[in-house]
């Protein structure tokens, strides 16, 4: 039975092992973001928190053939999230390929909120989750913004980030 795992694990490609983005991948180095993304600005954080030490901001990338803009967040030279965003148009696409390179998502969901006011429409908002252990990719659109985002952390980052110390 190891021996099928361990094989099964061998033959799954690399995307099965990490979330990872045009060749940056959780866990990764702030070398690899600089590769992947030469214009990438890399520079202290701006406040202190225990989840990241450093960013590094793109003005623009290529995901699945979708213009989306990247801010890679590290720790100790290792990458603890990326958050990424892109036009609402663009949601088919990015869905299709985040589809193709991490499979079906544990989660997927279009939820409506009703309107507080009369003057205003009820809120949808749709989201996909992923989930390795502790990593996660988080897919949000809200359907009447011009903007969705993808949200990709380990561990408790997307709580402590705001945690200033």
């Amino acid at each position: 039975m190891k021996k099928i795992l361990l094989a099964a694990l061998l033959v799954l490609p690399p995307a099965a092992h990490a979330y990872e983005v045009n060749g940056v991948k959780l866990g990764g180095r702030e070398a690899d973001v600089r590769k992947s993304f030469p214009a990438a600005r890399c520079k202290p954080l701006e406040w202190k928190t225990d989840a990241a030490d450093r960013r590094c901001d793109d003005a623009r990338i290529s995901l699945g053939g979708s213009e989306a803009r990247i801010t890679v967040f590290l720790k100790a030279d290792v990458v603890q999230a990326m958050d990424l965003r892109f036009e609402l148009k663009e949601l088919e696409r990015v869905k299709q390929t985040l589809r193709g390179t991490w499979g079906a998502p544990q989660a997927e969901a279009t939820e409506t909120f009703p309107s507080t006011s009369k003057d205003k429409k009820d809120r949808s908002v749709y989201s996909m989750r992923w989930e390795k252990g502790s990593d996660r990719a988080v897919l949000t659109a809200q359907m009447d913004k011009k903007r969705a985002t993808l949200e990709i952390s380990r561990g408790s980052f997307p709580v402590e980030i705001y945690k200033v110390k």
